[in-house]
């Protein structure tokens, strides 16, 4: 598998990354995962726009979603003509959140998307074994497992600590995990992850080693989430940027 970081901006884009967005690629096939706000324009630098085969939304925060909505146009509106509806594995209420989002006045998107509601389980997409389970956040929301030829990407989505993560992240090569709050700080209760509570996770589930993502750049520290991070995981620890690509 290839993993590229399209965006990795937590909450909102920072002045250097859109949000949560990223392209996992085996056999030609390429899997979007995550499509947050200002994601499209990045994708157009690693793929064409009419590349993707499937997208997995871990939830529907716009963060994590708002350019499928932006991304009806090019399915829909292209000069060759409507591309054929691709499959969206999203949690219930999709459908209706990225139409609203797209317009008020047009109605649904089923000639854009196939949409397939989330629930705990494992289930194929294209090459890839894939398998999610529900995540501690605010709104109904999944971290998902990626295995393909015997290698694993296990990716958090937006969560506080919680067991579902940890079997999903069990023994990964590579763990995608979001660390949005910093260590030290009377952060609000089950929303987010600290760095240190990302290596935490990363040295439970036994992984090879553990991306960072989704960090804040507003209100946030990538020097002291890195260290927190790396004082509770004694694998190897990046902070993920645009543009990082990733053979797993």
């Amino acid at each position: 598998m290839r993993l590229t970081v399209l965006g990795c901006a937590g909450s909102f884009p920072g002045p250097e990354s859109a949000c949560s967005a990223y392209l996992v690629e085996a056999e030609g096939f390429r899997l979007l995962l995550d499509f947050g706000s200002g994601a499209m324009s990045a994708l157009q630098r690693y793929a064409s726009l009419k590349s993707i085969d499937a997208i997995v939304l871990s939830h529907l925060h716009c963060d994590h979603m708002a350019d499928a909505a932006t991304y009806v146009v090019v399915r829909r509106y292209g000069p060759d003509g409507p591309l054929p509806p691709i499959p969206v594995y999203a949690p219930a209420g999709a459908p209706e959140r990225i139409a609203a989002a797209y317009s008020l006045d047009e109605g649904p998107l089923d000639d854009v998307y196939t949409f397939y509601a989330l629930q705990p389980g494992s289930f194929p997409i294209g090459p890839f074994h894939v398998a999610v389970d529900r995540v501690v956040h605010p709104v109904e929301t999944y971290g998902v497992r990626i295995e393909h030829s015997g290698r694993v990407l296990a990716y958090s989505g937006d969560t506080a600590p919680c067991d579902a993560l940890l079997r999903l992240a069990h023994n990964a090569d590579v763990f995608l995990c979001e660390a949005s709050y910093l260590d030290g700080v009377d952060n609000p209760p089950g929303l987010h992850l600290t760095g240190r509570e990302a290596g935490e996770m990363a040295t439970k589930a036994g992984v090879s080693s553990l991306l960072l993502t989704h960090l804040v750049a507003a209100w946030g520290s990538e020097s002291e989430t890195y260290q927190h991070a790396a004082e509770a995981f004694s694998g190897p620890v990046e902070v993920v940027r645009p543009g990082c690509r990733y053979e797993i």
